[in-house]
């Protein structure tokens, strides 16, 4: 937590490289080595490939670094296959958002032993050797959501359900505490439901709280969801049972995610920018390029590696109905894809423009 990497390092903007079915890449000018990132999925958010990869992109393109990105569209296996080749062709940095902790360790391992730094981009790998972890404080977001739900519930009595992300992902326990710290001091509020959303897949994710909907015989007031894309799954069971406007969490502020806020089908999400990860992430991996110490503002824990991995932790903020403005602004998205048919009106009396 030492090094100013603002202070020590010259960003030179770069040509942008090509596109392929499998990733992007590009080509730099200054950092005399090659980053490779490897996206999660399409599924779980559409933020990892309308945010993340362009940032990324622009962030490692701003900085002359060399770079490649590729999707593991969900598959450990393809994961690792990604990783082989990234690691064939000569990266020196190797940043990953791992599908679960375990093969995530198995790609870090073999990465160190061909020289290849590593860091976690977004989740951390429980049992990995990443140098560095870059995200947002995830037990915060979850703390965020509990609040959020708990302004939009008031003080009366409520029946509420937990809808957590994938089990097999750090963030998703993180979110889940936060959550609880807040949530479970508040006696209003009786918890009847809780489950894990397996790769936090939004069909899988509708299953699950369709059967909590009816085991509880439809008294659920209240949900907290894990992401945007789980959010969007109670939504549709709730607006199919005449139960639309039942408040529902968020995060990742996607255009769904804040579509629905418009309509008042969800009453909040958090907002985690994109641009500043992928900064984060970029930086990093110069540090480790040139072989100087990254700047860190925290430490987060591997309970399963025990050790402390030295962090890079943003800020998430909460998002209502009276600020999503604030993310258009900040142009996490665009009016253009958030003002669309039903939602205009709404974006009009709200200043989106």
């Amino acid at each position: 937590m030492t090094t100013a990497l603002a202070a020590g390092l010259v960003f030179v903007l770069a040509a942008c490289g090509g596109d392929s079915d499998n990733g992007s890449g590009g080509s730099g000018g200054d950092a005399a080595g090659r980053v490779g990132v490897i996206l999660p999925d399409t599924e779980s958010s559409p933020r990892w490939e309308n945010a993340d990869r362009p940032l990324l992109e622009a962030a490692f393109e701003d900085a002359g670094v060399d770079y490649v990105i590729q999707n593991a569209e969900g598959d450990a296996q393809r994961m690792a296959t990604i990783a082989e080749q990234m690691i064939a062709e000569g990266v020196t940095v190797l940043a990953i958002v791992n599908l679960d902790s375990a093969s995530g360790a198995q790609i870090q391992e073999q990465a160190v032993q061909q020289g290849v730094a590593t860091i976690d981009y977004d989740r951390l790998t429980l049992g990995g050797s990443a140098e560095y972890y870059v995200s947002y404080d995830n037990t915060e977001v979850g703390r965020l959501q509990g609040q959020g739900l708990a302004d939009c519930l008031g003080a009366e009595p409520a029946e509420i359900a937990f809808l957590n992300g994938s089990p097999d992902d750090s963030n998703a326990t993180l979110l889940s505490e936060g959550a609880h710290e807040i949530l479970d001091g508040m006696s209003q509020y009786t918890q009847v439901a809780e489950q894990a959303v397996p790769g936090w897949e939004p069909d899988t994710a509708a299953m699950i709280f369709e059967q909590m909907y009816t085991q509880n015989g439809g008294n659920i007031e209240g949900v907290l969801a894990a992401n945007d894309t789980l959010a969007n799954a109670v939504i549709q069971i709730l607006a199919r049972n005449g139960d639309a406007g039942v408040p529902v969490t968020g995060q990742d502020a996607s255009v769904e995610g804040l579509q629905n806020i418009l309509a008042g089908n969800q009453c909040m999400t958090v907002y985690k920018s994109a641009e500043q990860e992928a900064n984060a992430l970029a930086e990093l991996a110069i540090a480790l390029i040139n072989g100087v110490e990254a700047e860190t503002n925290g430490e987060v824990e591997d309970t399963e590696g025990d050790r402390m991995v030295p962090s890079v932790l943003l800020d998430p903020v909460s998002i209502t109905r009276e600020n999503v403005k604030d993310v258009v602004d900040d142009g996490q998205v665009t009016a253009e894809e958030l003002c669309t048919g039903e939602f205009a009106a709404a974006c009009t009396e709200l200043g989106i423009q």
